[in-house]
């Protein structure tokens, strides 16, 4: 996991025995495999906090070892473009993220053979995303709500339900439907074609690939319940699959909704197949080798800890903004109490909530909010910041960190008070702006002017790399600002549940 030297997963032989699943897979099938990939396929950064040493993208790198077998079918649903759902990680909107996603996998030298727009229902945005896609040369299909579903199979499967849907052409053995998040209709896009390839006399098949949870761990092992976790808002739950034990008399477990979906999806492709299913469980339908990978249970089972609190702690934010309900709240938190976990676990947690409280001290008789951060580099030193009048907590923090590891001293000024200035009247009294202390991102951006004039400022900001990955802790929701240097520094950041200012609008 980025700089740090604990490492638990071996990239190299999950890549080798996932591959080897997916070959075997299409063997068995003969014709075409309709391969749907739970999660993401570039940037899982969840996989990477879980399992230490995991690269981000080597799904991605399993895909150009497939890469002249392959087709790449992108979905989007309809509704998540009309309520602009935004991905978290990244902070975009899913139809952003999948114009994103093109230009990612043709860096990566894949080209997306389709987007699809599933439960298309003639909203303006789709019709205004499809255009803009189909301007820039992207074939765009239209997905439409399947009649029938779930309970009418007959329905789904026939020329009103799936047949009623774009049939999107393909040319390779193996098909990858993907999607920005959850919801996508993947799943609806693989049947939907395979009907129709089932209609022009070729026998296609369908698989699932997966990473969490993994199947052949423990149902109560730390890394499966950091995806319950991670996936709180969805009410997932990971099971034993009893159809998987009934069949084999093997214990393996699976999540609730492909569990609790099996059954239908069993009757749909035997419905499309004409026979009977070649799959006796939902594991059966999954290819996933992850456990593979994994050379050192206890870190991963660490980082997994460390995970579920910044779920929590992330959730507990969430809540406060009124983004998810108590539900979700009283989920996550029975997952905290079933690992015994407290939010002081995570190391970054004690010291910015000290910081915040010098601060206060430091700002006695002055109004305001005092906020604290921390920081844990890879070496495992913990340093601070506060906020002042020039500076919030966030670009406090930075500036400590860059001058520890450049090994400057704590007194030395990195940012010419010329700048700090020029820039506090332009936000005061030029754009009439309420905040006015530096946040993060023009933090950042002062530090890269510094630099051309200051050589302490340029070894400062050639060090900024250093803080990939590390664990960084506020006392208080960050402002657009911060949020967006944080995410360009690439932290797993957590904070509290706290406002930094008593204004209900807060602008950068």
């Amino acid at each position: 996991m980025g700089f740090s030297g604990n490492t638990g997963f071996d990239n190299d032989k999950y890549l080798k025995e996932q591959t080897s699943a997916i070959l075997e897979r299409v063997n068995r099938l003969n014709q075409k495999l309709y391969l749907e990939f739970g999660g993401k396929i570039l940037y899982d950064y969840h996989a990477a906090r879980v399992l230490p040493g995991f690269d981000p993208n080597v799904k991605m790198r399993l895909l150009q070892i497939l890469k002249d077998k392959i087709d790449v079918i992108l979905c989007i649903h309809a509704g998540a473009i009309e309520r602009q759902k935004v991905r978290a990680d990244f902070g975009i909107t899913y139809d952003v993220d999948v114009m994103k996603t093109i230009d990612d996998f043709r860096e990566w030298g894949i080209d997306i053979t389709a987007v699809v727009i599933t439960r298309y229902e003639d909203q303006p945005p789709a019709k205004v995303f499809r255009n803009k896609l189909e301007m820039r040369g992207i074939k765009v299909y239209l997905h439409y709500p399947t009649k029938g579903y779930p309970t009418d199979v007959d329905l789904i499967v026939s020329d009103e339900g799936y047949g009623a849907n774009d049939y999107i052409k393909t040319a390779n053995q193996i098909v990858i439907v993907t999607g920005p998040g959850p919801g996508s209709g993947k799943l609806a896009t693989c049947l939907s074609n395979i009907y129709h390839e089932y209609r022009q006399g070729v026998k296609a098949g369908y698989a699932k690939f997966e990473t969490f949870p993994i199947w052949d761990l423990p149902i109560d092992h730390m890394v499966n319940l950091a995806y319950e976790a991670a996936t709180v808002d969805l009410e997932d739950r990971v099971l034993i699959d009893e159809y998987h034990l009934k069949a084999y008399n093997l214990k393996t477990v699976n999540y609730n909704r492909d569990i609790e979906a099996f059954h239908l999806l069993k009757r749909i492709l035997e419905k499309i197949t004409g026979g009977e299913s070649m799959y006796l469980s939902p594991t059966d339908m999954g290819i996933n080798r992850i456990s593979a990978g994994i050379i050192n249970d206890s870190i991963i089972r660490e980082a997994s800890y460390q995970e579920i609190i910044r779920r929590y702690l992330r959730c507990k934010v969430e809540y406060a903004m009124g983004l998810v309900d108590n539900d979700v709240l009283k989920r996550i938190t029975s997952i905290m109490q079933t690992i015994g976990a407290r939010v002081e676990d995570r190391k970054v947690v004690v010291p910015a909530r000290q910081a915040a409280r010098e601060a206060e001290e430091k700002g006695k008789g002055n109004a305001g909010i005092f906020s604290g951060a921390s920081i844990e580099l890879h070496d495992g030193t913990i340093i601070t910041g506060k906020n002042s009048t020039l500076m919030n907590a966030s670009s406090s923090l930075i500036l400590n960190t860059t001058k520890y590891l450049s090994g400057l001293p704590d007194k030395m000024y990195l940012l010419p008070e010329n700048i700090i200035d020029s820039v506090t009247y332009l936000k005061k009294d030029i754009l009439n702006g309420k905040m006015v202390s530096l946040d993060l991102d023009e933090t950042l951006i002062v530090l890269g002017i510094s630099a051309l004039s200051n050589p302490a400022a340029k070894i400062a900001v050639e060090n900024l790399k250093w803080l990939r990955d590390c664990e960084v802790h506020l006392t208080h929701i960050p402002t657009p600002g911060d949020e967006a240097g944080w995410r360009k520094l690439k932290v797993n950041l957590t904070c509290d549940p706290e406002y930094s200012s008593k204004s209900l609008f807060i602008s950068s």
